[in-house]
């Protein structure tokens, strides 16, 4: 059984069985007889199906946000921009898909050679409740207007939120068995990896749930794409706009309660505009309205589970214990986890070894820009990063020394469907979006044609 629970008024919301290993085989094979339907449909009619998702996203945005706002927490205002954003990026590859897909003719001795961009069958997604849509829409829509078929096995406490995702494909046109959730435990999927009909597997998740997926996928021979978790720097440097800089921290860091893998969780600031622009996110923190998801005037929510938010709690205590200074928060109340900023962070600060999944902001100060970016590269993760600079010149040589897999220069990380996404070393490997990422699960097909 999995409950849904609502994060801020601890309510149960509804309870669903977990399928069978009967029910998993029947979702395997429907969603492979999808697949093989899927190849005798044109590209335009699958294009249009994607249209129509994106227009009942739009219409029923908000019957999509309360949704996503019950099962997990964080504002309405943010959860539209979830729903909505997973229609513009529906949109955005309907218009695109075609270029992306076209065969790539290549210069050779044969007579006519190419590389051909083949579906290979059913890709099993793995996927967090903390976007629980849009981590889901960004796998699901390039790949299945490829032609795969998708399976979604989705974080228990959001499971609602899978049903409703498999219900916008049922309903708008895609043959039967093209997405489909699976509510079954982590523990209960080696079948699935195992199953010759399954051509692939990609994990948002924690890094150690993608050792585990990686192994697994390992011993069946599974391509694998991992989006695994960060500890971003967000490097601010002397000549940078401090009030934006600022603006733009706060908002990176605090913004669905702190829980992204890409929130802008070390501030790196050169020692001399530290006092100042120290003094600038304090005062912004301290005027965020922590509440009530449902109401309007709230900008950060409760956290998801009340798991989560005393392991942060404990990750806190630590980092005081350890010399860090509170200067803002720093106390929870069930999964209502206060804003929290803290100073005198080291390298040796639990909160700066470590990835801290909610709304704590640790700033360290960095001697100057070269200890800045050897302060931002001081970790075993790198998914995203963020640099601040008025010299353009100055950003574009400092990005190359950074170990990660997105840099933003004055600006928020973010993922966006034009471009790759995607992290190095314990981060991850593999691309979402873009063209990078729509290869990804493909049969990358090379034909070599002699008369």
């Amino acid at each position: 059984m999995f409950t849904s629970i609502n994060p801020f008024t601890q309510e149960t919301i509804a309870v669903y069985t977990a399928h069978t290993p009967q029910e998993t085989e029947q979702k395997l094979e429907l969603g492979y007889r999808a697949y093989r339907q899927q190849l005798q449909i044109p590209l335009t009619q699958r294009r249009e199906w994607m249209m129509q998702i994106a227009e009942s996203l739009r219409k029923d945005v908000d019957e999509h946000a309360a949704l996503i706002t019950s099962e997990m927490g964080k504002p309405l205002r943010e959860s539209r921009a979830e729903v909505l954003k997973c229609a513009t990026t529906a949109e955005y590859y309907a218009e695109n898909i075609e270029s992306m897909l076209a065969p790539r003719p290549i210069k050779s001795d044969a007579y006519k050679s190419y590389v051909s961009y083949e579906p290979k069958g059913i890709i099993l997604a793995i996927m967090p409740w903390n976007f629980p849509y849009w981590q889901v829409f960004r796998f699901a829509i390039p790949n299945i207007l490829a032609g795969n078929t998708g399976l979604l096995k989705h974080a228990s406490n959001v499971s609602g939120c899978a049903l409703a995702i498999e219900k916008l494909f049922m309903e708008s046109g895609f043959p039967e068995g093209s997405f489909q959730s699976l509510l079954v435990s982590s523990k209960d999927l080696e079948p699935v990896f195992a199953d010759s009909r399954v051509q692939g597997v990609t994990l948002t998740g924690s890094t150690p749930a993608g050792r585990s997926v990686a192994a697994l996928a390992g011993k069946y021979i599974k391509k694998t794409v991992l989006e695994l978790g960060g500890s971003d720097p967000f490097i601010v440097l002397k000549d940078a706009d401090l009030e934006a800089a600022a603006k733009t921290a706060v908002q990176g860091r605090m913004q669905n309660a702190g829980q992204s893998c890409i929130a802008a969780k070390r501030w790196i600031v050169e020692k001399e505009v530290a006092p100042a622009f120290t003094a600038e996110v304090k005062r912004i923190i301290e005027g965020l309205k922590q509440g009530d998801p449902t109401d309007e005037a709230t900008n950060i929510g409760p956290m998801a589970r009340l798991d989560l938010a005393e392991e942060l709690a404990s990750q806190l205590q630590a980092s005081i214990s350890e010399g860090a200074e509170v200067l803002v928060g720093g106390y929870h109340e069930g999964c209502n986890f206060a804003p929290t900023l803290l100073r005198n962070v080291t390298v040796s600060t639990t909160a700066f070894k470590e990835e801290t999944f909610g709304p704590i902001a640790v700033i360290v100060e960095a001697d100057n820009e070269d200890a800045a970016i050897a302060l931002a590269n001081e970790t075993n993760f790198g998914l995203g990063a963020a640099l601040w600079t008025s010299d353009l010149d100055k950003a574009a040589r400092l990005a190359k020394q950074i170990e990660s897999g997105n840099v933003f220069i004055n600006a928020m990380v973010r993922s966006d469907a034009r471009l790759p996404f995607g992290g190095i070393k314990e981060s991850g490997y593999g691309r979402e979006l873009s063209l990078e990422g729509t290869h990804e699960f493909l049969n990358i097909k090379t034909v070599y044609i002699q008369q």
